[in-house]
């Protein structure tokens, strides 16, 4: 287990990591159909949304964090 302190750290990478999954699979799916190489397509662009989901989640999730904490609590 790692401590409370890392859990910013891992929060974000599991999120990045099931959000680009999701998306990723769907947005090929939609563009190209479930083609022969569907999933080495997928794969790719999993890897390529991955790569930039998780460092945009690392800055934007504490001013989301914020702005729903505020909208909630009205």
């Amino acid at each position: 287990m790692l401590p409370s302190r890392y859990l910013p750290f891992v929060q974000s990478f599991i999120l990045s990591g099931l959000m680009s999954c999701i998306m990723s699979a769907v947005i090929t799916y939609i563009n190209l159909g479930f083609v022969e190489n569907f999933i080495s397509i997928w794969a790719h662009a999993w890897l390529m949304a991955f790569i930039i989901a998780y460092p945009t989640i690392m800055l934007v999730f504490p001013f989301a964090r914020k702005l729903a904490m505020k909208i909630a609590s009205k």
